[in-house]
């Protein structure tokens, strides 16, 4: 062996040696820094869960404030209807529409809202049992009280009613034990919008004060109860200090290692996240198995070291990006030695970090924010954020304070939010002054309360329309019933002078109709508000419906000396559509134009068709050169119950309904409508509706020698508790040949039925509000009993009861139809002729 290779042997056992030391030294300081490792990632983690639970209080924090917001405003409101000594209806009416509001800003189904109103519960969605709940043993309603106006948040319970879990927020009126309420049901509070996301299996839960879970994001597969137990278990855990350290963990329902992090919100809920150790320890893993390799491999595992060595730094770093991350949704923070009275700047705005060295007294911070905020801001924030502030919050364990200001960024003003936070894992008499811009969210909520602020001044407006409108029906209805009742004393004081008495009876039958048109004006409008009406959809002549409604104005036109005119332009006549409701349309515009109009004036009605199509627009125009309306009130001509009071002295009698019904149904045809008007000028109405033009009509089949259907004969039961509509309907009805059996209330009438033969009646009438037993009971009682013709014997509710709700409540109790009084005996025929028929 020559010197020289002795030497490259020499140095390769050099080498070895080395390399085995490099080995030995690597392996031993891999070791170390699997430990070290280990320990950083479980204290960065710490930092992060924590974080993570911190923003997600303030999340649900700000989801809360919204429903505190709507409570807090409501009972407000309320409390100034009640100083203002409002009735009680009109506080009911007002929480009505304040229910409506909230639902088309959260959402029908967010909330079930109700109130106490002077010992009356008020709910928005009425439930069976409304009417004994005892509310004042309730929990939600002792808390109010105590509570003396600030809002409370209940723990999650079982509804007594729905037996669902719920949440119910509530707040008592300042001054009377007003209590109103919104139940939340827990399901309606996962609402997450938070851009951090949750590290890879993680899991995340929401607890009541109690220990209760409201909702969560865990794993999936686990019923409630065993997450129940497990969350029960996680906070034992919180309330002993046993998971404070950084390294603690709790094993999961699969007996897994999880670390916990937790946060407490203001309403005493909190807010737990849990993450796998794996997750957190991945990196360590990882390091460990490459460590293994190194050892494995010799000079192959010097190399994976380095390449691991700057993966893991890579790592290292991305985890700091995150923590970075959550840190930049500040754009200052220091932290402040509120004994010291000094700061350290962790973050700093550019203007900050030129005006101020990064540590210092904490006075010059002070003053340099100072000469960013209004002056009267500024004397708050000194006062709110001075060190012995911070004291005293320290001393009362708040560990998350402030608020928002205007701050001024180089010219423009913009909102920041200012938070003290507060942890133990802070150096001693330490917390951490941070500052975020939140102007868009601020923003958004300021928005949102000039939404609802003008929701609040239309509700107002609204409940002054409506003020008007019963105040004008009064009079209204009150004209055509003192006429009634005049025309009817003369009647009997001329009963010996037919003339004189057919004439009385005329003018009586004019002001009955009058009045009926009144109440049919207000049924229409229950109806449309409620959703209630349904247009047919059938073959009828437009020129032929239109010139029958007219028919009867070019007579009034003549009495009162007004030129009426009427043009056509129309390629087909012949359309679908609904018929009746285009006549009540035409119906309501004309008289309104002759209502307006004075002798000499001109009403002009021209129709027109646009083009020859399949699918045609046409328009309904209706001019009148009479009064005409002031700008101010032309916005409000189709809002319900309005009436223009500025542009003359005489009265005019009506609703103010008739506009908004012809609104209403020119929409629901798919159509529109307009008005052009000018005090002294006229007014013109526009109606544009499309129709289907049907081109070919079949002829109608050749007349056949159908029987006339008849009631001569029939037996039918009527039961009515008034001694005057009772006479009437029997002397009709036994005039038409039929048999009357009277029941003079709902009992009689069901004792009645029962004791009659099967199918002896033919049909039964009934009234709805009776004494004993109301119609719809008996109906319901009839339908139920084991005889072959209860089910199918038609029941027909004759009553004055006409709104949607007591339609829908005679449908419910098993009625066949609905009649309403003042009764028209030709439409009691034919639903009649219908039912009978159809038996």
């Amino acid at each position: 062996m020559n010197p020289t290779q002795t030497k490259k042997w020499k140095d390769l056992f050099k080498n070895l040696r080395l390399y085995i030391i490099v080995i030995i030294t690597m392996a031993i300081f891999g070791i170390a820094y699997l430990a070290i490792l280990q320990d950083t990632l479980l204290r960065n983690f710490q930092e992060l869960g924590t974080a993570l639970a911190k923003s997600y209080v303030a999340e649900e924090t700000s989801n809360l404030t919204v429903f505190e917001t709507l409570i807090t405003f409501g009972t407000n409101s309320i409390n100034a209807q009640q100083k203002l000594e409002k009735t009680d209806e009109d506080i009911e009416s007002w929480i009505g529409t304040f229910y409506q509001q909230m639902q088309a800003v959260l959402g029908a189904s967010t909330i079930d809202p109700y109130a106490i109103l002077n010992g009356k519960l008020i709910a928005a969605n009425p439930r069976e049992g409304d009417a004994t709940f005892d509310y004042e043993s309730a929990e939600w309603y002792q808390m109010a009280i105590q509570a003396a106006g600030d809002v409370i948040f209940t723990n999650v319970y079982t509804d007594s009613i729905s037996g669902n879990p719920v949440i119910t927020i509530a707040q008592k009126c300042k001054d009377s034990d007003t209590v109103l309420a919104f139940d939340i049901f827990p399901n309606n509070l996962r609402v997450h919008t938070n851009a951090v996301q949750l590290p890879e299996r993680s899991s995340y839960f929401v607890c009541d004060s109690a220990g209760t879970l409201i909702y969560h994001q865990a794993i999936r597969g686990r019923v409630q109860d065993e997450l129940q137990d497990y969350v029960s278990s996680i906070l034992v855990h919180i309330q002993n200090g046993s998971l404070d350290a950084y390294d603690t963990y709790i094993d999961d329902l699969d007996g897994k290692r999880r670390g916990v992090y937790y946060y407490s919100m203001p309403n005493g809920w909190i807010i737990i996240i849990t993450i796998p150790f794996d997750t957190i320890l991945a990196q360590a893993s990882q390091f460990a198995l490459l460590l293994g390799l190194v050892l494995c491999l010799c000079i192959g595992g010097i190399l994976l070291v380095a390449w691991r060595d700057l993966r893991l730094s890579s790592q290292v770093e991305r985890t700091n990006e995150t923590v970075r991350v959550l840190g930049n949704s500040y754009f200052a923070l220091y932290r402040i030695d509120y004994q010291k009275e000094t700061y350290e700047m962790i973050k700093g705005s550019d203007y900050v970090r030129e005006a101020i060295p990064p540590q210092g007294p904490y006075s010059e911070l002070v003053n340099i924010v100072g000469k960013v905020i209004p002056p009267d801001t500024f004397t708050e924030f000194q006062k709110s954020f001075s060190p012995e502030s911070m004291r005293n919050l320290v001393a009362r364990r708040i560990r998350d304070y402030g608020g928002d200001f205007l701050r001024r960024f180089g010219d423009e003003y913009r909102w920041v939010n200012v938070r003290i936070l507060f942890d133990e894992s802070l150096a001693p008499e330490e917390v951490v002054l941070c500052f975020k811009e939140v102007d868009q969210e601020k923003q958004q909520q300021l928005k949102e309360r000039e939404l609802l602020e003008n929701a609040l001044e239309n509700a107002r407006r609204s409940e002054k329309a409506k003020h008007a409108f019963f105040n004008n029906m009064s009079h209204d209805m009150r004209t055509p019933l003192n006429a009634i009742l005049g025309l009817s004393q003369l009647v009997r004081q001329n009963s010996e002078d037919p003339e004189k008495v057919r004439g009385y009876i005329d003018r009586i039958y004019f002001s009955s109709r009058q009045l009926l048109d009144l109440v049919n004006d207000i049924l229409d409008m229950s109806r449309m508000e409620q959703g209630k009406v349904i247009l047919n959809n059938e073959t009828f002549d437009l020129k032929q419906c239109i010139d029958d409604c007219i028919s009867t104005f070019h007579i009034q036109a003549e009495a009162e000396k007004k030129h009426f005119t009427v043009k056509y332009t129309l390629f087909n006549s012949t359309v679908m559509g609904d018929s009746l409701r285009m006549n009540q349309i035409m119906n309501n515009l004309l008289s309104n134009a002759f209502k307006f109009t004075s002798e000499g004036d001109s009403i002009t009605v021209t129709v027109k068709q646009f083009e020859d199509k399949d699918y045609s627009q046409y328009q309904i125009v209706v001019q009148d050169t009479g009064i005409g309306m002031s700008k101010e009130f032309l916005p409000q001509i189709f809002e319900p119950y309005a009436r223009e009071t500025t542009f003359s002295s005489r009265q005019i009698s009506g609703t103010g309904l008739g506009m908004p019904i012809v609104k209403n149904l020119v929409t629901q045809m798919s159509g529109q409508i307009h008005v052009d008007s000018q005090l002294g000028v006229g007014t013109t109405f526009t109606v544009t509706v499309p129709f289907t033009v049907v081109r070919e009509e079949k002829r109608a089949p050749e007349p056949q020698n159908i029987p006339t259907f008849s009631l001569e004969g029939r037996k039918i039961l009527l039961a009515e508790d008034n001694m005057i509509n009772m006479e009437i309907a029997t002397e009709i009805l036994s005039m038409n040949g039929v048999e009357i059996v009277q029941a003079w209330n709902g009992q009689e009438a069901l004792s009645q039925f029962k004791a009659s033969k099967p199918f002896e009646f033919d049909a039964i009438l009934m009234d709805m509000q009776m004494p004993q037993m109301d119609g719809c009971t008996a109906a319901k009682n009839i339908r139920s009993l084991s005889r072959p013709d209860a089910r199918t014997i038609p029941i027909i509710a004759v009553t004055a009861n006409a709104f949607a709700e007591d339609i829908a409540a005679t449908t419910a109790a098993g009625m066949n139809a609905h009649v309403s009084k003042p009764i028209d005996f030709n439409i009691l025929c034919q639903t009649l002729e219908k039912l009978l028929d159809k038996k």
